[in-house]
């Protein structure tokens, strides 16, 4: 592919074409500022490719979203979330023997220092859970003497993620600590640290279990996304990975980004509280002059479909069935998405319930309060920030992520008398 042509003030300077696996086509511009002393300017990073990547492709406009060349649609059926952790950090799906092997040293290091709950204690009990998951992974490093940037790093950092979660929805609670099972895997560990009985055996219904881990499969990454980049952009400083992925929870915490299921919740609410009149409110999302936006349909990335949200309304069917749960905001998302799937409106401009549509109906179902949602979406993505963060250090290109400007401000000036200001 030939190279592009740039034309500044009559003269024309030449900048390689990148070319994808898929055959995405990127303008390589790190020589640009050097040789013009021109830098591009990309409010949000829209036309920006921050890096080269082989851990997760995406197709917005057909629906396509693959880890290292697996369609996700396989890997929601035929594997396991502890498989895609290996998938995405290591590069490959892992043996039998390493794959017990794996689970072996998630559970036993799920098992984290007594320390983390003075953490928690520090918190009053109506602190928002991201607030303590960011706090609570920053303090995790404090008692390991480990590099912060090392292979028993990263699965102390997913392990003490799934713990972290448990035992935060414990302390808002007010419940005792349940302390993990090393006969668990990660998806049946988390729902038995939340769920239940301190001393006693774990009781785990199986099709809940599935249905978190395909959660946990689903959240797993989604290529250079805000908590992502903001994931590399501080391991860029040399952070390590667990300063690292604190701030990747800080990023996801943002109500445009991992909160997105916590307001299809409060979106119902808000329809129940108002009557419960479904049709008052369809007609609101229609109407270009109202305030009102449905919450968890359409999709920034995905044009077409969400692939995520066809595997997902599968698993909140077989939960919703399997507990049986009579629970008016679950009949009102029910209602709503048969009038999305249905309704020419929504068809033509394809406003389809995504993701956050159908994990917020499964965590609903679950009785997990509305505020944990953001916790259980970190819960699955940690495996994907702990990809990007490796990636990134591992690239021959590594350098610390420092992004230009223009300025806009006054010029130069000098500073009056105070008398005069």
């Amino acid at each position: 592919m030939s190279d592009a042509k740039l034309t500044i003030n009559g003269k024309d300077y030449e900048f390689p074409v990148v070319e994808g696996t898929e055959g995405e086509v990127g303008i390589d511009v790190a020589r640009l500022r050097g040789e013009t002393g021109a830098v591009s300017l990309d409010p949000g990073y829209g036309n920006t490719g921050s890096c080269q990547s082989a851990i997760t492709y995406i197709d917005g406009e057909n629906g396509v979203l693959r880890y290292r060349g697996y369609p996700i649609e396989d890997l929601a059926e035929k594997t396991t979330f502890e498989e895609i952790i290996s998938l995405l950090v290591w590069g490959e799906l892992p043996d039998e023997e390493r794959l017990e092997e794996l689970r072996t040293t998630l559970a036993e290091y799920a098992v984290i220092d007594e320390g983390i709950k003075d953490v928690l204690s520090g918190f009053p009990r109506t602190a928002h859970p991201m607030a303590m998951l960011s706090a609570c992974m920053s303090a995790l490093e404090s008692y390991y003497d480990t590099s912060g940037s090392s292979d028993e790093d990263v699965l102390r950092v997913i392990a003490g993620m799934n713990t972290l979660a448990a035992y935060i929805y414990r302390y808002k609670q007010g419940l005792p600590y349940v302390y993990p099972s090393k006969d668990l895997n990660y998806a049946e560990n988390f729902l038995h640290m939340m769920y239940g009985t301190p001393g006693e055996d774990p009781d785990v219904n199986e099709v809940i279990a599935e249905a978190i881990d395909k959660l946990l499969i689903l959240h797993a990454d989604h290529e250079q996304n805000c908590s992502a980049s903001t994931t590399r952009m501080v391991g860029s400083a040399k952070a390590t990975l667990y300063a690292s992925v604190a701030a990747g929870v800080g990023a996801l915490s943002g109500p445009l980004h991992g909160g997105a299921n916590q307001r299809v919740l409060e979106m119902l609410q808000s329809i129940q509280d108002d009557g419960g009149d479904l049709e008052k409110y369809i007609d609101l999302a229609k109407d270009k002059s109202s305030e009102f936006r449905l919450m968890g349909f359409g999709h920034r990335v995905y044009k077409n479909f969400d692939p995520r949200a066809k595997i997902l309304k599968t698993s909140a069917d077989d939960v919703l069935a399997d507990l049986g749960k009579d629970d008016p905001l679950l009949d009102i998302a029910r209602d709503l998405e048969q009038v999305a799937l249905e309704d020419e409106f929504f068809v033509k401009r394809r406003l389809y319930p995504n993701v956050d549509f159908y994990s917020g109906i499964i965590y609903r179902a679950l009785e997990v309060p509305t505020e944990m949602f953001t916790v259980m979406f970190a819960l699955g993505r940690i495996s994907g920030w702990v990809a990007q963060w490796k990636e990134m250090l591992d690239d021959p290109a590594f350098r610390i992520h420092r992004p230009r400007q223009i300025y806009i401000g006054e010029g130069e000036r000098e500073i009056p008398p105070i008398s005069e200001r």
